[in-house]
C-alpha cells in the first residue's frame, strides 16, 4: 500500500508541478495545498518539510523528495521574454461606454479593432462601470487602468489588462488582466504579465507590483511562478471572495 500512495502522490504532484515553470518556497506550499486538496488532504497531513530546493512528504516511514527552484534562482530568473507577443491598445470611456450597452459594432468601430462577446458578459460589463466611474472621478486614471489585450498584425484581441489605478502613496500598482476562453492555456496570460511587468518597471512612480489570485486559480498562480512574486497576505472581496495577494518589486524588471 506504502508503494501505491507513493506512486500516487509522485503523480499528483508530478502533474501539478508541470503547470509551473519555477517557483520558490511560498510557490511550493501553494503547491502542496492544490495537490492536498486533490489527495482528500492526506499530502498535508504527510509533509515533513519545505525549504528553498525541495518539497518532502512521507507515507508510512517513506521519505520523497520532489526538486524545485530555489528562491534566489526565482529571483534571478528573467521575465522578458514568452512564446507570444502581445500589445495593449486603449479601451477608452467612449468604447466602454458602448459596451455596456451591448453595442459591439458601435465599440470596435471607435476601438479599431474587432472585439468580441466576451466584452459585453455580465462580468465584463461590471469591469467597465467601475473603470467608467473612475475616469469620471479622476481623469488621470485613464491612462493605468484597462487596455485591449492584442496580438498578431491584425490586431486580434485575446483579452483585456491593465492596472487597477495610478499607484498609491507607497508607489504600489495591481494588476488585473483576463484572456479570453478561446487563447487560454496558450501563453497568452504569461505575456499580459510580461508587458504590465515591463509597464510597471518603466514608471519611475512604482515600487510595488501587486497581483490578488484565488486560492483556487491554479492557472493563474502557474502564471506569476518564476516572476519573483511573494505572498504577503490574504484578502476578500465580496464580489470575488478570498484572495492571495502577492508582490514583487517594481524594479526587478529595471
Amino acid at each position: 500500500m506504502a508503494g501505491v500512495f507513493d506512486r500516487l502522490m509522485q503523480a499528483m504532484i508530478a502533474e501539478t508541478l508541470s503547470q509551473y515553470t519555477s517557483f520558490g518556497t511560498a510557490h511550493a506550499d501553494m503547491i502542496l495545498q492544490r495537490v492536498g486538496a486533490r489527495g482528500g488532504g492526506c499530502c498535508r497531513e504527510h509533509v515533513r518539510s519545505i525549504n528553498h530546493s525541495t518539497i518532502r512528504w512521507t507515507s508510512v516511514g517513506h521519505l520523497a523528495t520532489i526538486r524545485t527552484v530555489t528562491d534566489e534562482a526565482d529571483r534571478q530568473t528573467s521575465f522578458t521574454t514568452s512564446s507570444k507577443h502581445v500589445r495593449f491598445v486603449e479601451l477608452s470611456r467612449t468604447v466602454m461606454s458602448a459596451l455596456l450597452d451591448g453595442d459591439l459594432p458601435a465599440a470596435s468601430n471607435t476601438a479599431g479593432v474587432a472585439l468580441t462577446e466576451y466584452f459585453v458578459t455580465d462580468r465584463a460589463r461590471w469591469l467597465w462601470r467601475i473603470r467608467i466611474d473612475q475616469m469620471a472621478a479622476d481623469p488621470r486614471h485613464a491612462q493605468w487602468i484597462v487596455r485591449q489585450a492584442v496580438t498578431g498584425p491584425e490586431g486580434v484581441v485575446i483579452g483585456h489588462a491593465g492596472f487597477h489605478g495610478p499607484p498609491d502613496e507607497a508607489g504600489m500598482v495591481e494588476i488585473g488582466y483576463a484572456v479570453a476562453p478561446d487563447f487560454r492555456r496558450q501563453g497568452y496570460g504569461r505575456a499580459i504579465l510580461i508587458e504590465l511587468l515591463r509597464r510597471a518597471a518603466a514608471e519611475p512612480a512604482v515600487e510595488t507590483v501587486r497581483a490578488t489570485i484565488s486560492p483556487d486559480n491554479v492557472a493563474s498562480l502557474a502564471t506569476i511562478a518564476g516572476f519573483g512574486f511573494v505572498e504577503v497576505g490574504e484578502h476578500w472581496d465580496e464580489e470575488d471572495g478570498l484572495g492571495l495577494i502577492f508582490e514583487v518589486p517594481a524594479n526587478r524588471g529595471r
